[in-house]
């Protein structure tokens, strides 16, 4: 089972600046290739900033002296992401620092995508079918290594319905979890039931044989 990476989901075609872009300069590109906010880089192509409307606005609106130039109107520095992360690790950091956009960096912190939040939004516009195919053949068959019979797995609109009867309780939270960490799973509605209730014995310290 493999979730999909910041690299699977970025857009290489990176629009970008220099320190001594111009405002207008900035403005016009922000339009023209209708996205929201431009990283700043050095000359060694290393995010240094990053350029947003609000940037542009704040500076507009506020009066504020000083050149109109990238390098004065960049938020600095560049919180960037790795290739390797998880789309969960990338969306935690736009939520924490309240960002819509992204640099993706290499090993020597060049320049080599951007993500936005409309990247990650992909995750979530999978087929049901491909869903339900990935939860089959990874995570009940591959993974637990149960009989495919075993479970019964409906997906409507990203929601997934896990039916049947397990051999143990203690693989229904398993299961369950698993099924959440799936590309494009949105909730996970829970009907599995169980023929031998294992988990008294494992809370009370006894250890199975």
């Amino acid at each position: 089972m493999r979730q999909r990476s910041v690299a699977d989901l970025m857009t290489p075609e990176v629009v970008a600046v220099q320190r001594g872009t111009s405002f207008k300069e900035i403005a016009r590109l922000l339009d023209e290739f209708g996205i929201t906010a431009v990283p700043v880089v050095d000359e060694e192509g290393r995010p240094v900033g990053v350029v947003s409307e609000a940037d542009l606005l704040h500076r507009h609106t506020s009066g504020e002296q000083g050149p109109s130039t990238a390098e004065g109107l960049m938020s600095s520095p560049a919180v960037v992401a790795r290739p390797r992360w998880s789309a969960v690790e990338a969306a935690r950091v736009m939520e924490r620092r309240r960002i819509k956009r992204l640099p993706v960096v290499d090993g020597t912190g060049r320049l080599i995508g951007v993500l936005s939040r409309r990247d990650l939004l992909q995750l979530f516009l999978r087929r049901d079918r491909a869903i339900q195919e990935e939860i089959l053949e990874d995570v009940v068959t591959r993974t637990m290594g149960l009989p495919p019979s075993a479970v019964t797995i409906d997906v409507n609109d990203g929601t997934v319905t896990l039916s049947g009867v397990l051999e143990h309780r203690s693989l229904v939270p398993i299961l369950v979890r698993l099924c959440e960490t799936v590309d494009g799973v949105v909730a996970v509605d829970d009907r599995l039931a169980y023929e031998t209730d294992d988990t008294g014995a494992l809370a009370s310290g006894d250890v199975p044989g």
